[in-house]
């Protein structure tokens, strides 16, 4: 066995996962030469302790009006995931290629990809131009951006679904609703579910970004922040809780999902 591996030719041991690694890694290497300071002798270190002072101790004076900020930033990103999950859960199925036809997956998958090009910010500030400066804007911005990559991810995920059960009920009679209903979206939902907890916890991140913008949410404090010299103890304390909260909401998901999965077993056991 051994003696057969090592007469296999070192070029046929390479597949496509195994040749995109490779090109990466090149990519990568050859990208290092890239990297230019700014051309002065400066005191990396230094100004990075001096900076990292700056922010302690935080400034507990404004938690209030942080917390605020935040739950908006956090309200911002609930609506924007659930109306993203909605519209992407239509838009995978037309993009898979298990479920729909060639030419409306490619012409759903150039719309994704549309979406994507476009970073949140710039959803961001196309949204305030539309709406003004309000957490609306926010909500739009979020919305557009999440659905280009919750609908690539849901996507995927029907297409590396097992379809075995799903055919079975409709050549039992189901049509294709109740084919999908009870022998597609059973084995599909941990994963469906871990993506949009996923997307929650990107938008908590993104929400507060695009304020910087007036897209709503903490952001304009953090950028009023950062544009004052002696307000880093404050940017601080907002970076704190934004910490606890998207650490307890990865917590909360992964209960969540590990609740799913049980429930699922437990199903097929019976």
């Amino acid at each position: 066995m051994k003696n057969d591996i090592k007469n296999i030719p070192w070029h046929s041991r390479f597949d496509l996962p195994g040749i995109t690694f490779v090109l990466f890694l090149l990519l990568a290497l050859g990208s290092i030469p890239a990297l230019e300071g700014s051309g002065r002798d400066l005191d990396y270190l230094g100004n990075f302790l001096r900076f990292l002072d700056q922010f302690f101790p935080p400034d507990w004076s404004i938690l209030g009006q942080t917390m605020e900020g935040l739950w908006e930033t956090i309200q911002i990103a609930a609506i924007s995931t659930l109306l993203a999950s909605f519209i992407s859960l239509f838009l995978s199925l037309a993009a898979a290629r298990t479920i729909s036809p060639a030419w409306l997956v490619m012409i759903t998958r150039m719309v994704l990809n549309m979406i994507r090009t476009i970073p949140s910010l710039l959803w961001a500030i196309l949204a305030v131009v539309l709406v003004g400066s309000n957490s609306l804007a926010g909500v739009i911005a979020l919305s557009f951006y999440s659905v280009g990559y919750l609908a690539k991810f849901f996507s995927e995920a029907f297409e590396s679904a097992d379809l075995k059960a799903q055919k079975a009920l409709q050549s039992l009679g189901a049509n294709r609703w109740q084919a999908f209903q009870y022998g597609l979206w059973p084995n599909l939902k941990p994963v469906i579910w871990s993506h949009c907890l996923w997307m929650l916890e990107y938008n908590v991140r993104s929400a507060s970004i695009i304020g910087y913008v007036g897209a709503g949410g903490i952001g304009l404090h953090l950028k009023l922040y950062a544009e004052s010299a002696d307000s880093w103890n404050k940017f601080s304390l907002v970076l704190i809780c934004m910490l606890l909260i998207v650490t307890l909401l990865d917590l909360t998901g992964e209960k969540v999902r590990k609740s799913i999965r049980a429930k699922l077993a437990g199903n097929k056991e019976v």
